[in-house]
Protein backbone atom coordinates (compact mmCIF):
# COMPACT_ATOMS: atom_id res chain seq x y z
CA UNK A 1 0.00 0.00 0.00
CA UNK A 2 0.91 3.20 -0.90
CA UNK A 3 1.26 6.37 1.86
CA UNK A 4 -0.87 8.25 0.11
CA UNK A 5 -3.76 5.06 0.35
CA UNK A 6 -3.09 5.13 3.99
CA UNK A 7 -3.91 9.09 4.36
CA UNK A 8 -6.47 8.58 2.10
CA UNK A 9 -8.38 5.63 4.17
CA UNK A 10 -8.07 7.17 7.73
CA UNK A 11 -9.61 10.41 6.36
CA UNK A 12 -12.45 8.56 4.68
CA UNK A 13 -13.04 6.78 7.94
CA UNK A 14 -12.34 10.22 9.72
CA UNK A 15 -15.39 11.56 7.56
CA UNK A 16 -18.23 8.68 8.24
CA UNK A 17 -21.14 9.52 9.71
CA UNK A 18 -21.38 6.47 11.93
CA UNK A 19 -17.72 5.83 13.39
CA UNK A 20 -18.58 3.31 16.44
CA UNK A 21 -18.47 0.28 14.29
CA UNK A 22 -15.49 1.63 12.48
CA UNK A 23 -13.04 1.66 15.62
CA UNK A 24 -11.44 -2.38 15.19
CA UNK A 25 -11.07 -1.15 11.22
CA UNK A 26 -9.43 2.24 12.16
CA UNK A 27 -7.07 0.70 14.63
CA UNK A 28 -6.10 -2.45 12.06
CA UNK A 29 -5.28 0.39 9.51
CA UNK A 30 -3.17 2.35 11.95
CA UNK A 31 -1.14 -0.99 13.14
CA UNK A 32 -0.43 -1.40 8.92
CA UNK A 33 0.85 2.19 9.02
CA UNK A 34 3.00 1.49 12.20
CA UNK A 35 4.41 -1.38 10.30
CA UNK A 36 4.64 0.20 7.03
CA UNK A 37 6.57 2.97 8.49
CA UNK A 38 8.98 0.20 10.23
CA UNK A 39 9.59 -0.95 6.86
CA UNK A 40 10.15 2.40 5.40
CA UNK A 41 12.01 3.41 7.89
CA UNK A 42 14.63 0.37 7.88
CA UNK A 43 14.95 -0.07 4.32
CA UNK A 44 16.24 4.05 4.70
CA UNK A 45 18.78 2.54 7.70
CA UNK A 46 19.64 -0.21 5.09
CA UNK A 47 20.20 1.89 2.33
CA UNK A 48 22.23 4.26 4.46
CA UNK A 49 24.25 1.84 5.82
CA UNK A 50 25.17 0.75 2.41
CA UNK A 51 25.70 3.73 0.98
CA UNK A 52 28.52 4.38 3.89
CA UNK A 53 29.56 0.62 3.06
CA UNK A 54 30.13 1.54 -0.54
CA UNK A 55 31.58 5.39 0.50
CA UNK A 56 28.85 7.32 -0.40
CA UNK A 57 26.60 9.19 1.55
CA UNK A 58 22.85 8.65 1.96
CA UNK A 59 20.06 11.48 3.04
CA UNK A 60 17.59 9.32 4.68
CA UNK A 61 13.91 10.65 3.84
CA UNK A 62 11.83 12.25 6.51
CA UNK A 63 8.79 10.62 7.26
CA UNK A 64 8.09 12.66 10.28
CA UNK A 65 5.31 15.19 8.74
CA UNK A 66 3.28 12.13 6.72
CA UNK A 67 3.17 10.39 10.37
CA UNK A 68 2.20 13.69 12.12
CA UNK A 69 -0.78 13.99 9.55
CA UNK A 70 -1.97 10.42 9.50
CA UNK A 71 -2.07 10.44 13.55
CA UNK A 72 -3.53 14.14 13.61
CA UNK A 73 -6.42 12.29 11.60
CA UNK A 74 -6.39 9.25 13.35
CA UNK A 75 -6.33 11.43 16.81
CA UNK A 76 -9.90 13.22 15.29
CA UNK A 77 -11.54 9.87 14.46
CA UNK A 78 -10.94 8.68 17.71
CA UNK A 79 -12.01 12.21 19.50
CA UNK A 80 -15.34 11.95 17.18
CA UNK A 81 -15.77 8.18 17.73
CA UNK A 82 -15.29 8.70 21.44
CA UNK A 83 -18.19 11.00 21.10
CA UNK A 84 -20.49 8.86 19.35
CA UNK A 85 -19.99 6.35 22.10
CA UNK A 86 -20.47 8.55 24.59
CA UNK A 87 -23.54 10.08 23.08
CA UNK A 88 -24.65 5.93 22.27
CA UNK A 89 -24.61 5.50 26.03
CA UNK A 90 -26.42 8.08 27.16
CA UNK A 91 -29.21 7.16 25.15
CA UNK A 92 -29.37 3.60 25.78
CA UNK A 93 -29.07 4.43 29.48
CA UNK A 94 -32.20 6.86 28.53
CA UNK A 95 -33.45 4.17 26.37
CA UNK A 96 -33.29 2.03 29.74
CA UNK A 97 -34.91 4.58 31.67
CA UNK A 98 -37.90 4.76 29.02
CA UNK A 99 -38.19 0.78 29.38
CA UNK A 100 -38.25 0.75 32.90
CA UNK A 101 -41.29 3.20 32.88
CA UNK A 102 -42.94 1.27 30.04
CA UNK A 103 -42.29 -1.79 32.41
CA UNK A 104 -44.04 0.28 35.63
CA UNK A 105 -46.93 1.45 33.46
CA UNK A 106 -47.25 -2.20 32.43
CA UNK A 107 -47.01 -3.36 36.12
CA UNK A 108 -49.84 -0.75 36.65
CA UNK A 109 -52.03 -1.95 34.01
CA UNK A 110 -51.76 -5.25 35.21
CA UNK A 111 -52.57 -4.56 38.89
CA UNK A 112 -55.08 -1.56 38.40
CA UNK A 113 -57.19 -1.82 35.19
CA UNK A 114 -60.03 -3.78 35.33
CA UNK A 115 -62.00 -2.99 32.26
CA UNK A 116 -60.45 -5.20 29.66
CA UNK A 117 -60.63 -2.91 26.52
CA UNK A 118 -58.74 0.10 28.03
CA UNK A 119 -56.11 -2.82 29.71
CA UNK A 120 -55.97 -3.81 26.05
CA UNK A 121 -55.56 -0.16 24.53
CA UNK A 122 -53.20 0.53 27.38
CA UNK A 123 -51.00 -2.71 26.04
CA UNK A 124 -51.08 -1.48 22.95
CA UNK A 125 -49.61 1.71 23.51
CA UNK A 126 -47.08 0.71 25.64
CA UNK A 127 -45.59 -2.03 23.55
CA UNK A 128 -45.97 0.12 20.25
CA UNK A 129 -43.95 2.71 22.45
CA UNK A 130 -41.29 -0.41 23.81
CA UNK A 131 -40.78 -1.06 20.33
CA UNK A 132 -39.58 2.69 19.19
CA UNK A 133 -37.33 2.58 22.28
CA UNK A 134 -33.77 1.82 20.78
CA UNK A 135 -30.84 0.07 22.38
CA UNK A 136 -29.85 -0.18 25.94
CA UNK A 137 -26.58 -1.39 27.43
CA UNK A 138 -25.84 -4.83 26.50
CA UNK A 139 -25.43 -6.30 30.23
CA UNK A 140 -29.27 -4.51 31.31
CA UNK A 141 -30.99 -6.01 27.98
CA UNK A 142 -31.56 -9.58 29.10
CA UNK A 143 -32.91 -8.78 32.80
CA UNK A 144 -35.34 -5.90 31.15
CA UNK A 145 -36.19 -8.67 28.38
CA UNK A 146 -36.90 -11.05 30.97
CA UNK A 147 -39.08 -8.46 32.86
CA UNK A 148 -41.05 -7.38 30.07
CA UNK A 149 -41.38 -10.85 28.92
CA UNK A 150 -42.97 -11.78 32.48
CA UNK A 151 -45.38 -8.84 32.63
CA UNK A 152 -46.59 -9.75 29.05
CA UNK A 153 -47.22 -13.08 29.76
CA UNK A 154 -49.12 -11.95 33.03
CA UNK A 155 -51.25 -9.89 30.82
CA UNK A 156 -51.71 -12.10 28.25
CA UNK A 157 -53.08 -14.46 30.76
CA UNK A 158 -55.13 -11.84 32.28
CA UNK A 159 -57.19 -10.78 28.97
CA UNK A 160 -60.15 -12.68 28.72
CA UNK A 161 -61.12 -10.71 25.41
CA UNK A 162 -59.48 -13.70 23.29
CA UNK A 163 -61.35 -16.53 24.71
CA UNK A 164 -63.29 -17.48 21.71
CA UNK A 165 -59.91 -17.56 19.44
CA UNK A 166 -57.43 -18.61 22.05
CA UNK A 167 -57.59 -22.01 20.55
CA UNK A 168 -56.48 -21.04 17.27
CA UNK A 169 -54.53 -18.37 18.42
CA UNK A 170 -52.48 -20.70 20.69
CA UNK A 171 -52.11 -23.11 18.47
CA UNK A 172 -50.59 -20.57 16.05
CA UNK A 173 -48.65 -18.74 18.57
CA UNK A 174 -47.53 -22.11 19.27
CA UNK A 175 -46.26 -22.45 15.84
CA UNK A 176 -44.44 -19.03 15.28
CA UNK A 177 -42.82 -19.78 18.87
CA UNK A 178 -41.40 -22.90 17.64
CA UNK A 179 -40.02 -21.49 14.31
CA UNK A 180 -38.37 -18.87 16.64
CA UNK A 181 -36.82 -20.62 18.88
CA UNK A 182 -35.69 -23.21 15.67
CA UNK A 183 -34.38 -19.98 14.40
CA UNK A 184 -32.29 -18.81 17.22
CA UNK A 185 -31.06 -22.62 17.27
CA UNK A 186 -29.64 -21.81 13.42
CA UNK A 187 -28.15 -18.88 14.55
CA UNK A 188 -26.51 -20.28 17.82
CA UNK A 189 -24.78 -22.84 15.25
CA UNK A 190 -24.61 -20.23 11.92
CA UNK A 191 -20.89 -19.05 11.02
CA UNK A 192 -21.33 -15.23 11.47
CA UNK A 193 -19.61 -12.16 12.33
CA UNK A 194 -20.75 -11.52 16.29
CA UNK A 195 -22.19 -8.25 15.76
CA UNK A 196 -24.87 -9.27 12.91
CA UNK A 197 -25.63 -12.43 14.98
CA UNK A 198 -26.01 -9.41 18.19
CA UNK A 199 -28.41 -7.82 15.51
CA UNK A 200 -30.20 -10.88 14.33
CA UNK A 201 -30.75 -11.63 18.01
CA UNK A 202 -32.27 -8.44 19.04
CA UNK A 203 -34.40 -8.73 15.80
CA UNK A 204 -35.81 -12.24 16.67
CA UNK A 205 -36.42 -11.44 20.72
CA UNK A 206 -38.70 -8.58 19.26
CA UNK A 207 -40.13 -11.20 17.22
CA UNK A 208 -41.07 -13.34 19.88
CA UNK A 209 -42.44 -10.56 22.09
CA UNK A 210 -44.35 -10.13 18.98
CA UNK A 211 -45.96 -13.58 18.92
CA UNK A 212 -48.95 -13.60 21.31
CA UNK A 213 -49.46 -16.48 24.33
CA UNK A 214 -50.16 -20.28 23.70
CA UNK A 215 -51.65 -22.67 26.14
CA UNK A 216 -50.41 -22.56 29.68
CA UNK A 217 -49.63 -25.95 29.74
CA UNK A 218 -47.31 -25.06 26.14
CA UNK A 219 -46.21 -21.95 27.63
CA UNK A 220 -43.73 -23.44 30.57
CA UNK A 221 -41.95 -25.83 28.16
CA UNK A 222 -41.75 -23.46 25.01
CA UNK A 223 -40.78 -20.40 27.32
CA UNK A 224 -37.90 -22.76 28.61
CA UNK A 225 -36.86 -24.01 25.14
CA UNK A 226 -36.50 -20.43 24.17
CA UNK A 227 -34.37 -19.24 27.17
CA UNK A 228 -32.20 -21.70 26.92
CA UNK A 229 -31.45 -21.23 23.20
CA UNK A 230 -30.83 -17.65 23.87
CA UNK A 231 -28.65 -18.09 26.40
CA UNK A 232 -27.14 -20.61 24.52
CA UNK A 233 -26.61 -17.69 21.59
CA UNK A 234 -25.21 -15.02 24.32
CA UNK A 235 -22.35 -18.19 25.78
CA UNK A 236 -21.85 -18.26 22.16
CA UNK A 237 -20.82 -14.77 22.46
CA UNK A 238 -19.27 -14.56 25.34
CA UNK A 239 -17.27 -17.57 24.29
CA UNK A 240 -16.12 -15.35 21.26
CA UNK A 241 -15.40 -12.40 23.24
CA UNK A 242 -13.10 -14.49 25.45
CA UNK A 243 -11.30 -15.92 23.03
CA UNK A 244 -10.83 -12.82 21.85
CA UNK A 245 -9.67 -11.77 24.98
CA UNK A 246 -6.63 -14.51 25.08
CA UNK A 247 -5.42 -14.26 21.43
CA UNK A 248 -4.90 -10.18 22.40
CA UNK A 249 -3.27 -10.70 26.19
CA UNK A 250 -0.95 -13.68 24.12
CA UNK A 251 -0.07 -11.06 21.37
CA UNK A 252 0.79 -8.64 23.51
CA UNK A 253 2.70 -11.48 25.88
CA UNK A 254 4.62 -12.74 22.81
CA UNK A 255 5.88 -8.80 22.00
CA UNK A 256 7.05 -8.08 25.51
CA UNK A 257 8.92 -11.26 25.10
CA UNK A 258 10.56 -9.61 21.67
CA UNK A 259 11.04 -6.18 23.74
CA UNK A 260 13.06 -7.78 26.55
CA UNK A 261 15.41 -9.80 23.55
CA UNK A 262 15.76 -6.23 22.52
CA UNK A 263 16.11 -4.74 25.69
CA UNK A 264 19.01 -7.85 26.29
CA UNK A 265 20.92 -5.99 22.90
CA UNK A 266 20.61 -2.27 23.54
CA UNK A 267 22.02 -3.04 26.93
CA UNK A 268 24.98 -4.65 26.07
CA UNK A 269 25.73 -1.77 22.89
CA UNK A 270 29.16 -0.72 25.45
CA UNK A 271 30.75 -4.12 24.18
CA UNK A 272 30.25 -3.91 20.35
CA UNK A 273 33.53 -2.94 19.35
CA UNK A 274 33.70 -4.22 15.42
CA UNK A 275 31.93 -3.33 12.59
CA UNK A 276 31.47 -7.39 12.57
CA UNK A 277 29.82 -7.12 16.06
CA UNK A 278 27.57 -4.28 14.94
CA UNK A 279 26.25 -6.28 11.46
CA UNK A 280 25.96 -8.77 13.55
CA UNK A 281 23.48 -7.80 16.09
CA UNK A 282 21.87 -5.60 13.41
CA UNK A 283 20.70 -9.05 11.98
CA UNK A 284 19.24 -9.88 15.09
CA UNK A 285 17.44 -6.70 15.54
CA UNK A 286 16.04 -6.98 11.81
CA UNK A 287 14.66 -10.38 12.70
CA UNK A 288 13.20 -8.85 16.19
CA UNK A 289 11.24 -6.31 13.77
CA UNK A 290 10.13 -9.00 11.05
CA UNK A 291 9.45 -11.10 14.09
CA UNK A 292 7.16 -8.27 15.44
CA UNK A 293 5.45 -7.73 12.18
CA UNK A 294 3.90 -11.35 12.06
CA UNK A 295 2.44 -11.00 15.43
CA UNK A 296 -1.35 -9.87 15.79
CA UNK A 297 -2.95 -6.68 17.57
CA UNK A 298 -3.54 -6.57 21.39
CA UNK A 299 -5.63 -4.66 23.18
CA UNK A 300 -5.79 -1.31 22.30
CA UNK A 301 -4.38 0.23 25.18
CA UNK A 302 -1.67 -2.35 25.67
CA UNK A 303 -0.53 -2.44 21.98
CA UNK A 304 0.48 1.25 22.12
CA UNK A 305 2.29 1.12 24.87
CA UNK A 306 4.16 -1.67 23.78
CA UNK A 307 4.97 -0.58 20.59
CA UNK A 308 6.08 2.58 22.04
CA UNK A 309 8.27 0.73 24.43
CA UNK A 310 9.93 -1.48 20.80
CA UNK A 311 10.17 1.46 19.32
CA UNK A 312 12.59 3.25 21.68
CA UNK A 313 14.70 0.49 21.75
CA UNK A 314 14.97 -0.11 17.83
CA UNK A 315 15.96 4.35 18.28
CA UNK A 316 18.31 3.80 20.71
CA UNK A 317 20.19 0.71 18.89
CA UNK A 318 20.35 2.56 15.72
CA UNK A 319 21.27 5.66 16.97
CA UNK A 320 24.25 4.42 18.56
CA UNK A 321 24.96 2.34 15.62
CA UNK A 322 24.65 5.86 13.19
CA UNK A 323 26.99 7.09 15.95
CA UNK A 324 29.33 4.06 15.69
CA UNK A 325 29.80 4.42 11.84
CA UNK A 326 30.69 8.51 12.57
CA UNK A 327 33.61 7.36 14.45
CA UNK A 328 35.05 4.59 11.84
CA UNK A 329 34.67 7.14 9.05
CA UNK A 330 36.85 9.75 11.03
CA UNK A 331 39.69 6.87 11.37
CA UNK A 332 39.27 6.16 7.78
CA UNK A 333 39.67 9.86 6.81
CA UNK A 334 42.90 9.77 8.87
CA UNK A 335 44.14 6.82 7.12
CA UNK A 336 43.18 8.39 4.08
CA UNK A 337 45.28 11.69 4.80
CA UNK A 338 48.30 9.54 5.62
CA UNK A 339 48.13 7.63 2.08
CA UNK A 340 47.43 11.61 0.00
CA UNK A 341 50.74 11.97 1.72
CA UNK A 342 52.44 8.62 0.56
CA UNK A 343 50.79 9.54 -2.99
CA UNK A 344 52.55 12.93 -3.20
CA UNK A 345 56.20 11.84 -2.07
CA UNK A 346 55.76 8.56 -4.44
CA UNK A 347 54.93 11.32 -7.39
CA UNK A 348 57.81 13.18 -6.23
CA UNK A 349 60.15 10.17 -6.87
CA UNK A 350 58.82 8.56 -10.01
CA UNK A 351 60.76 10.71 -12.61
CA UNK A 352 64.03 9.52 -10.94
CA UNK A 353 66.43 7.59 -12.85
CA UNK A 354 68.39 6.71 -9.66
CA UNK A 355 66.89 2.79 -10.20
CA UNK A 356 68.66 1.48 -7.06
CA UNK A 357 67.64 4.02 -4.40
CA UNK A 358 64.59 5.19 -5.66
CA UNK A 359 63.09 1.85 -5.76
CA UNK A 360 64.33 1.01 -2.61
CA UNK A 361 62.80 4.37 -1.59
CA UNK A 362 59.22 3.33 -3.43
CA UNK A 363 59.05 -0.16 -1.58
CA UNK A 364 59.72 1.44 1.42
CA UNK A 365 56.67 3.44 0.39
CA UNK A 366 54.56 0.64 -0.46
CA UNK A 367 55.57 -1.23 2.87
CA UNK A 368 54.33 1.91 4.85
CA UNK A 369 51.23 1.71 2.62
CA UNK A 370 50.26 -1.33 3.65
CA UNK A 371 50.99 -0.52 7.25
CA UNK A 372 48.86 1.99 7.16
CA UNK A 373 45.77 0.35 7.00
CA UNK A 374 42.06 0.06 5.06
CA UNK A 375 41.15 3.53 4.32
CA UNK A 376 37.55 2.06 3.85
CA UNK A 377 35.25 1.61 0.81
CA UNK A 378 35.17 5.58 0.49
CA UNK A 379 38.88 6.18 -0.24
CA UNK A 380 40.56 2.75 -0.51
CA UNK A 381 40.03 1.77 -4.41
CA UNK A 382 40.98 5.28 -5.56
CA UNK A 383 43.85 6.11 -3.26
CA UNK A 384 45.26 2.78 -4.37
CA UNK A 385 45.02 3.70 -7.97
CA UNK A 386 46.70 6.66 -8.04
CA UNK A 387 49.04 5.81 -5.42
CA UNK A 388 49.95 2.77 -7.90
CA UNK A 389 50.04 4.85 -11.05
CA UNK A 390 52.95 6.94 -9.46
CA UNK A 391 54.54 3.70 -8.75
CA UNK A 392 53.77 2.44 -12.09
CA UNK A 393 55.68 5.28 -13.76
CA UNK A 394 58.96 4.80 -12.25
CA UNK A 395 58.94 0.83 -12.67
CA UNK A 396 57.51 0.90 -16.53
CA UNK A 397 60.75 3.59 -17.35
CA UNK A 398 62.76 1.38 -15.33
CA UNK A 399 61.54 -2.04 -17.09
CA UNK A 400 62.09 -0.40 -20.41
CA UNK A 401 65.96 0.95 -19.09
CA UNK A 402 66.80 -2.67 -18.79
CA UNK A 403 66.13 -4.03 -22.05
CA UNK A 404 68.67 -6.70 -21.12
CA UNK A 405 65.78 -8.22 -19.05
CA UNK A 406 64.71 -8.92 -22.82
CA UNK A 407 66.44 -11.87 -23.27
CA UNK A 408 64.82 -13.39 -19.96
CA UNK A 409 61.37 -12.85 -21.06
CA UNK A 410 61.85 -14.27 -24.60
CA UNK A 411 63.22 -17.06 -22.57
CA UNK A 412 59.83 -17.27 -20.42
CA UNK A 413 57.66 -16.78 -23.32
CA UNK A 414 59.27 -19.87 -24.64
CA UNK A 415 59.10 -21.89 -21.61
CA UNK A 416 55.35 -20.86 -21.28
CA UNK A 417 54.65 -21.84 -24.71
CA UNK A 418 56.17 -25.20 -24.35
CA UNK A 419 53.77 -25.44 -20.99
CA UNK A 420 51.03 -24.43 -22.90
CA UNK A 421 52.18 -27.45 -25.58
CA UNK A 422 52.08 -30.30 -22.73
CA UNK A 423 49.08 -29.22 -21.46
CA UNK A 424 47.41 -29.58 -24.63
CA UNK A 425 48.76 -32.67 -25.20
CA UNK A 426 48.09 -33.92 -21.75
CA UNK A 427 45.61 -36.34 -20.78
CA UNK A 428 43.04 -35.99 -18.08
CA UNK A 429 43.26 -38.79 -16.04
CA UNK A 430 40.18 -41.01 -14.42
CA UNK A 431 40.73 -39.67 -10.89
CA UNK A 432 38.75 -36.51 -10.06
CA UNK A 433 40.97 -34.98 -7.34
CA UNK A 434 44.43 -36.78 -9.47
CA UNK A 435 43.36 -33.83 -12.01
CA UNK A 436 42.58 -31.04 -10.26
CA UNK A 437 45.86 -31.64 -8.87
CA UNK A 438 47.54 -31.75 -11.70
CA UNK A 439 45.52 -28.69 -13.27
CA UNK A 440 46.37 -26.68 -10.28
CA UNK A 441 50.33 -27.47 -10.72
CA UNK A 442 49.90 -26.52 -14.13
CA UNK A 443 48.59 -23.23 -12.89
CA UNK A 444 51.42 -22.88 -10.42
CA UNK A 445 54.26 -23.76 -12.96
CA UNK A 446 52.63 -21.12 -15.10
CA UNK A 447 52.46 -18.18 -13.00
CA UNK A 448 55.92 -19.28 -11.54
CA UNK A 449 57.15 -18.81 -15.33
CA UNK A 450 58.01 -14.56 -14.67
CA UNK A 451 57.24 -12.19 -17.42
CA UNK A 452 57.11 -12.21 -21.08
CA UNK A 453 57.90 -9.91 -23.89
CA UNK A 454 55.07 -7.40 -23.21
CA UNK A 455 53.61 -7.53 -26.53
CA UNK A 456 53.09 -11.45 -26.16
CA UNK A 457 51.58 -10.94 -22.76
CA UNK A 458 48.27 -11.20 -23.77
CA UNK A 459 48.73 -13.95 -26.27
CA UNK A 460 50.31 -16.66 -24.25
CA UNK A 461 48.24 -15.74 -21.36
CA UNK A 462 44.82 -16.46 -23.57
CA UNK A 463 46.31 -19.35 -24.97
CA UNK A 464 46.68 -20.44 -21.41
CA UNK A 465 43.62 -19.86 -20.31
CA UNK A 466 42.02 -21.61 -23.75
CA UNK A 467 43.46 -24.89 -22.71
CA UNK A 468 43.07 -24.94 -19.65
CA UNK A 469 39.82 -24.01 -19.46
CA UNK A 470 39.36 -26.63 -21.67
CA UNK A 471 40.73 -29.12 -19.48
CA UNK A 472 38.23 -28.27 -16.55
CA UNK A 473 35.51 -28.12 -19.02
CA UNK A 474 36.15 -31.69 -19.47
CA UNK A 475 36.12 -32.50 -15.69
CA UNK A 476 32.55 -34.04 -15.20
CA UNK A 477 32.10 -31.75 -12.10
CA UNK A 478 28.23 -30.77 -10.69
CA UNK A 479 26.77 -29.12 -8.20
CA UNK A 480 28.31 -26.93 -5.82
CA UNK A 481 31.67 -28.37 -6.25
CA UNK A 482 31.56 -27.76 -10.23
CA UNK A 483 30.75 -23.99 -9.71
CA UNK A 484 33.72 -23.65 -6.35
CA UNK A 485 36.22 -25.11 -8.31
CA UNK A 486 35.86 -23.27 -11.72
CA UNK A 487 35.24 -19.68 -10.19
CA UNK A 488 38.52 -20.93 -8.31
CA UNK A 489 40.47 -21.70 -11.56
CA UNK A 490 38.68 -18.81 -13.44
CA UNK A 491 41.10 -16.20 -10.36
CA UNK A 492 43.72 -18.52 -10.58
CA UNK A 493 43.70 -17.85 -14.19
CA UNK A 494 42.91 -14.26 -14.07
CA UNK A 495 46.24 -14.21 -11.49
CA UNK A 496 48.32 -14.49 -14.61
CA UNK A 497 46.92 -12.07 -16.78
CA UNK A 498 48.76 -8.91 -17.76
CA UNK A 499 45.37 -7.29 -16.78
CA UNK A 500 44.72 -9.16 -13.82
CA UNK A 501 43.67 -6.07 -11.37
CA UNK A 502 41.12 -4.76 -13.83
CA UNK A 503 39.94 -8.04 -14.46
CA UNK A 504 39.91 -8.69 -10.59
CA UNK A 505 38.04 -5.18 -9.94
CA UNK A 506 35.61 -6.51 -12.97
CA UNK A 507 34.72 -9.44 -11.30
CA UNK A 508 34.02 -8.15 -7.97
CA UNK A 509 31.76 -5.71 -9.08
CA UNK A 510 30.09 -7.93 -11.24
CA UNK A 511 29.49 -10.35 -7.98
CA UNK A 512 28.39 -6.91 -6.03
CA UNK A 513 26.23 -6.07 -8.91
CA UNK A 514 24.39 -9.61 -7.85
CA UNK A 515 24.67 -9.32 -4.41
CA UNK A 516 22.44 -6.08 -4.65
CA UNK A 517 20.17 -7.62 -6.99
CA UNK A 518 19.29 -10.06 -4.54
CA UNK A 519 19.12 -7.86 -1.73
CA UNK A 520 16.32 -5.50 -3.60
CA UNK A 521 14.58 -8.87 -4.47
CA UNK A 522 14.48 -10.32 -0.19
CA UNK A 523 12.97 -6.59 0.36
CA UNK A 524 10.41 -6.63 -1.45
CA UNK A 525 9.61 -10.40 -0.93
CA UNK A 526 9.85 -9.46 3.15
CA UNK A 527 7.49 -6.53 2.35
CA UNK A 528 5.35 -8.99 0.82
CA UNK A 529 5.37 -11.41 3.99
CA UNK A 530 3.45 -8.54 6.05
CA UNK A 531 0.36 -8.59 3.85
CA UNK A 532 -0.42 -12.27 4.30
CA UNK A 533 -3.53 -12.37 6.63
CA UNK A 534 -2.98 -15.19 9.70
CA UNK A 535 -5.15 -17.37 7.80
CA UNK A 536 -4.54 -20.92 6.39
CA UNK A 537 -4.84 -19.67 2.69
CA UNK A 538 -1.79 -17.16 3.23
CA UNK A 539 0.28 -20.01 5.36
CA UNK A 540 1.27 -21.68 1.84
CA UNK A 541 1.94 -18.46 0.36
CA UNK A 542 3.92 -17.04 3.06
CA UNK A 543 6.00 -20.50 3.18
CA UNK A 544 6.76 -20.22 -0.19
CA UNK A 545 7.81 -16.42 0.28
CA UNK A 546 9.67 -17.35 3.11
CA UNK A 547 12.19 -20.27 0.82
CA UNK A 548 12.36 -17.77 -1.61
CA UNK A 549 13.75 -15.90 1.06
CA UNK A 550 16.07 -17.80 2.40
CA UNK A 551 17.40 -19.33 -0.61
CA UNK A 552 18.57 -15.66 -1.81
CA UNK A 553 20.45 -15.32 1.57
CA UNK A 554 22.16 -18.53 0.66
CA UNK A 555 23.17 -17.26 -2.68
CA UNK A 556 24.24 -14.25 -0.99
CA UNK A 557 26.58 -15.94 1.39
CA UNK A 558 28.40 -17.93 -1.68
CA UNK A 559 28.90 -14.86 -3.44
CA UNK A 560 30.35 -13.24 -0.60
CA UNK A 561 32.97 -16.42 -0.13
CA UNK A 562 33.67 -15.79 -3.82
CA UNK A 563 34.86 -12.16 -2.93
CA UNK A 564 37.09 -13.19 -0.43
CA UNK A 565 38.68 -15.42 -2.70
CA UNK A 566 39.52 -12.70 -5.51
CA UNK A 567 42.89 -11.27 -4.29
CA UNK A 568 43.48 -7.58 -3.68
CA UNK A 569 45.43 -5.49 -6.21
Amino acid sequence: MELTNFQEKIQTLEAAEDLIGLGREASELRQEFEDFMIEAERVEQVKRLEAADQGSSYEELDYRPIKEAFFETYKSFQEKRKKQVELKSALENENLKQKKSLIERLKDVIENEEKIGSAFTSYKEIHENWKKVGDIPRDKREAIQKEYSRLLEIFFYNIKIYKELKDHDYKRNQQLKEALIFKLKQLRTANLPVREAEANLRALQDEWEEIGPVQNEEWESLKNAYWETVRGVYEKFNEHYEQQRVVLKENIDAKKALIQQLATITSEIESLKTAKDWDQKTKEVLALQEAWKKIGFGSRKENEQVYQEFRKHCDVFFQAKKDFSKEIEGKFKDIADKKRALIEEAKSLCNSQDWKNTSEKLIRLQKQWKESGNAGHRFENKLWTEFRAACNVFFEAKEAHFKEQDDANAANLSAKNELIAELEAWNLPADKNEALQSLRSFQDRFNAMGQVPIKHKNTVYQAFKKAIDAKYAALKLEGQEKENILFKAKIDNLESSPDRAKLFQYEKNDIRKQIDGLNKEIMLLENNLGFFAKSKGADALRADVEKKVKHAQERIQGLKMKLKLIPNE
